[in-house]
């Protein structure tokens, strides 16, 4: 059986007691750090577990899966993953293979910055649209994909999760709005939520209009940043009392 397990938001602790016990009782197990970046190592789940990890690389998720899938046959092998297991598309590709191959399969969920974001901030989840990630620019040429998505959820009322680019290395929110900035000066007036290091001990939340965002002191990353549409004002009382929000933003609760 191939078996995926969510490592949770920060570290090694944030596993499930389930999920511990299923890596416990595997045959083989593996960790990918590629789609995000815990804070955590491979011998400290080592410990944890008390049995070798084996680390993979991208193209063994994207290239050699099957590889993988043809080790679970017989076998029991796991797949620990940041956050939960198939919020990352790559990850439900290769639940897709093993079942094409006969290959039984089980997801063991966890927390994810995804549901964690409406905690943190006190946003609605009903209320986010398509998210989309600000990418590092290749060369001379910028994505302008997390602009187009701001813009098409600001026309339905929804809010807007960015998620930053990790490679070469994890992206800060500053650098995220300077790009954004470079598409589109107009998004420097919007109002935002920056998050660093969700679920650990020092997480950090502000919210202020972009340029305003831009010069905070955030830390280390991992960094997140949500986009704003109109608030209800429960949303607008959350954010006041546990983000640090500006008064003016009640000009945008509905």
């Amino acid at each position: 059986m191939l078996i995926f397990i969510g490592t949770g938001l920060w570290d090694e602790k944030d596993i499930s007691l389930r999920g511990l016990e299923y890596a416990k009782n595997s045959d083989e197990i593996y960790a990918e750090f590629y789609t995000s970046k815990p804070s955590t190592t491979i011998e400290k789940l080592e410990r944890l577990i008390g049995k070798k990890v084996n680390l993979l690389e991208r193209a063994d998720l994207e290239e050699r899966s099957i590889e993988i899938v043809k080790k679970a046959k017989d076998r029991d092998v796991v797949i620990l993953v940041p956050g939960d297991p198939m919020i990352a598309t790559t990850h439900s590709s290769i639940r897709v293979q093993a079942e094409m191959c006969g290959v039984k399969s089980k997801v063991i969920h966890s927390s994810s910055i995804v549901s964690a974001i409406c905690g943190i901030t006190g946003l609605h989840n009903y209320k986010f649209g398509k998210s989309a990630t600000v990418s590092y620019p290749y060369g001379d040429t910028v994505s302008r994909a997390p602009i187009d998505v701001i813009h098409a959820n600001q026309s339905i009322g929804a809010h807007t999760i960015l998620f930053l680019d990790l490679h070469p290395e994890p992206m800060r929110i500053d650098k995220a709005i300077g790009i954004l900035e470079k598409i589109d000066k107009k998004v420097s007036n919007l109002f935002g939520v920056g998050i660093a290091r969700a679920g650990s001990e020092d997480c950090v939340v502000k919210c202020e209009r972009l340029e305003k965002l831009k010069k905070f002191d955030f830390g280390d990353p991992m960094h997140i940043l949500v986009i704003l549409a109109k608030l209800h004002f429960t949303e607008y009382e959350y954010l006041r009392v546990f983000a640090n929000a500006p008064e003016e933003l009640e000009t945008i609760v509905n």
